[in-house]
C-alpha cells in the first residue's frame, strides 16, 4: 500500500466517523439546551430596599413601575421588542446567569451603619425552565459573581431606560 493510500484509509476509518459523532453529539446538546431564546416566555426585574421592591418590570404584561427622582411612584406600560429581549437573554448567557446561585442575599448589615442596600430580583422564564436570582448589593460572595450581577442589573436598567425614551418620542 502506498503512503497516500494509507493516509486516505486513516482519514476514512478514524477522522470521518469522529466528525460525524461530534456533529451528532453536539447537535443534540445545543438542540436540548435548557435556556434557548426560542423557548423564552418572559422576564421580571424588581429592585428596591429589602422590605419594599417598589421598582418592578414584567416583560409579559409590560407593567413597569419605578420611583423617580422626586420620590413619586410612576406606573407605565412598556413593552420591549424582540431584539431587546434577545439582547438581555444573550447578556444573561454571556455573564453566566444560569450558573448563579439563586440566593445571593447578605443578612449582615452592621457595617453599613443603618443604610439599606438595594436588593435585586431577576427572573427569566422559559417553557421548560426558569431561573430566579435574588441579589443584595452588599453580597459578600466572590468578586467575579458580584461584578457579573451588577453588570446584569446595569444592562437591564439601560435597556429599560432606552425603551422608555423610545416610547416617549
Amino acid at each position: 500500500m502506498s503512503s497516500s493510500a494509507k493516509k486516505i484509509f486513516l482519514l476514512l476509518c478514524i477522522v470521518v466517523p469522529f466528525l460525524f459523532y461530534c456533529v451528532y453529539y453536539y447537535g443534540n446538546v445545543f438542540k436540548n439546551a435548557p435556556y434557548r431564546f426560542a423557548e423564552f416566555k418572559s422576564f421580571t426585574f424588581q429592585y428596591g430596599t429589602r422590605d419594599s421592591l417598589a421598582n418592578k418590570y414584567n416583560s409579559q404584561t409590560g407593567d413597569y413601575q419605578y420611583i423617580n427622582k422626586h420620590d413619586s411612584l410612576v406606573k407605565t406600560h412598556l413593552l420591549l421588542n424582540k431584539s431587546e429581549l434577545l439582547y438581555l437573554h444573550r447578556k444573561a448567557s454571556e455573564l453566566g446567569l444560569w450558573d448563579f446561585p439563586s440566593d445571593e442575599r447578605e443578612n449582615d448589615t452592621s457595617h453599613l451603619k443603618g443604610a439599606k442596600p438595594p436588593r435585586y430580583l431577576i427572573e427569566f422564564s422559559y417553557q421548560r425552565k426558569s431561573k430566579k436570582v435574588t441579589f443584595d448589593a452588599n453580597y459578600a460572595g466572590p468578586q467575579k459573581l458580584v461584578d457579573a450581577n451588577l453588570q446584569m442589573v446595569k444592562e437591564i436598567q439601560s435597556v429599560l431606560t432606552e425603551a422608555e425614551g423610545r416610547q416617549k418620542k
